[in-house]
């Protein structure tokens, strides 16, 4: 069943907020603050998201999870494993450091490597990409050949490492053994900036 990745750029920090569609289901991931842009998008199709998925637990990829979870209670919101008490402090998400103080429900589902998230049809299995954040996950859409990388990998780039708990040894580790063996067509979605494939951050990445 074929996918649609919608992509919002929303946010001080320009996070990618992605409203994921395939066979009447949808997913958001990463919702960030201005997220009631997809609120009103998902209002005006008359649709309701599944899940409200999370590749990490910083600021600015959680801050918006309030305001979707409150339009639509029904959706599960889902975050690494790892990464869960960061919802609700303040200080480990980052959001204190940079003076906006945000935090998220709890979530309702745990996510750990290995687990399989399904969007109607079609099976996202979840890496395991930490580094950046000690719970970082990226989600794989083998039959699309789609990754959600999170702030693990970017086109041209990898994730800050400089913050508390970052360790780049441990992301580079991930991105190698995780991403880089995904077939080369594989698009990558990441947290900021423009989409890219696997093939093209091998060849060109200097990071890699």
């Amino acid at each position: 069943m074929p996918i649609e990745i919608i992509p919002f750029v929303l946010g001080p920090f320009e996070t990618n907020t992605y409203l994921l569609r395939s066979g009447g289901a949808c997913w958001v991931v990463d919702p960030t603050w201005g997220a009631e842009a997809v609120v009103e998008l998902l209002g005006r199709r008359g649709e309701a998201p599944q899940r409200i998925v999370l590749t990490h637990g910083h600021c600015d990829h959680i801050a918006g999870a309030a305001a979707v979870k409150a339009a639509f209670p029904d959706a599960a919101l889902c975050c690494p494993a790892a990464d869960a008490a960061m919802l609700a402090d303040p200080r480990d998400n980052l959001s204190a450091t940079f003076g906006l103080p945000a935090t998220a429900p709890q979530a309702d589902e745990l996510v750990k490597g290995g687990d399989a998230l399904l969007l109607g049809e079609t099976r996202w299995e979840a890496l395991p990409t930490p580094g950046h954040t000690p719970g970082g996950m990226s989600y794989y859409c083998r039959a699309e050949a789609v990754v959600l990388t999170g702030d693990a990998l970017f086109a041209g780039s990898i994730g800050r490492t400089d913050l508390p708990a970052g360790d780049v040894d441990v992301l580079l580790d991930a991105i190698r053994r995780r991403l880089l063996t995904l077939p080369d067509d594989t698009a990558v979605y990441p947290g900021h900036g423009p989409a890219t494939t696997i093939g093209r951050e091998k060849r060109n990445n200097p990071f890699l």
